[in-house]
Parts: C-alpha cells; structure tokens; sequence
C-alpha cells in the first residue's frame, strides 16, 4: 500500500503548506501593523529566514520539509510511516494557550486572526479525510 501511504502524506503536506502560508500572511500584517511596512518580496524573505518575529513558524516549515524529504526517498513511505507523521503532524499544529513555542503562538495567532482559525479549520478537514482523530470511537456496528 505504498501509494495510499504517498497519498496520504502528499495530502498532509499540502494541507500543511496552505496553513503555513496562512500564518505567513498573518505574521506579516502583524509585523507591519506592530514593527514597520515591508518594503518588498526580498525584505519579506529575509525576516521570515531571519527576523525572530517569525522565528516560531519554522517549526512547522521544518515539518514541511521532513515530509517532502519522505516523500522523496527511494523506498516509499509505508502506511505505519504515514500514520506517525500524521500524528506528529497533528500534535504540531494543536494550539494551547498555556503551552509553549509553536502551540502557544499558534493560539495567540487563532485569537489575533480570523483567516488563520479558518485555515485551521480546513487543516483539521485535511486531518479528519486521512484518518480518525487518535482516541475517536468508530461507528457503531449492530
């Protein structure tokens, strides 16, 4: 099963890289609301590799990359791979207003901006397509 594996994590990394370019949107109208407009594509870039405001989102872009890595290997992922990053994959982008790193400053982002709550919601459809939330019952069998 080696092309539903592929699948699944070619779904994931997508639905993943439409969140992330979601909170790039939203960190940079912070930026240039709290700090100062960006100038140009070329400033953009390089406070995103750079600047500490944007430091937490490469978590999630370092994610991306492990997927496309994965991906990319000549030995396909299996279903038992698929199904660890998704998990690991869902724990990552599970915001926590007590927690720390990426999970707190994603939730001050879902508090902050409507667009990133609604690009957390089409993540967890990604997530509810490729497989059951761990611990979700199952439908019931008569």
């Amino acid at each position: 099963m080696p092309d539903l594996a592929r699948q699944q994590l070619t779904d994931l990394r997508n639905g993943l890289l439409r969140l992330h370019l979601g909170l790039l949107d939203s960190e940079r109208a912070a930026y240039e609301r709290d700090v100062k407009r960006i100038a140009g594509t070329g400033e953009y870039l390089n406070l995103v590799l750079n600047d500490p405001w944007f430091t937490w989102l490469r978590e999630l872009s370092q994610f991306v990359v492990l997927l496309d890595e994965t991906l990319d290997f000549a030995d396909p992922p299996t279903l038992a791979d698929a199904g660890r990053l998704i998990a690991r994959a869902r724990a990552l982008v599970t915001p926590s207003e007590s927690g720390a790193g990426f999970a707190k400053r994603y939730d001050e982002a879902m508090q902050r901006d409507p667009a990133v709550v609604l690009a957390h919601g089409a993540m967890m459809q990604v997530f509810a397509a490729l497989a059951p939330e761990p611990g979700a019952a199952g439908p019931e069998k008569n």
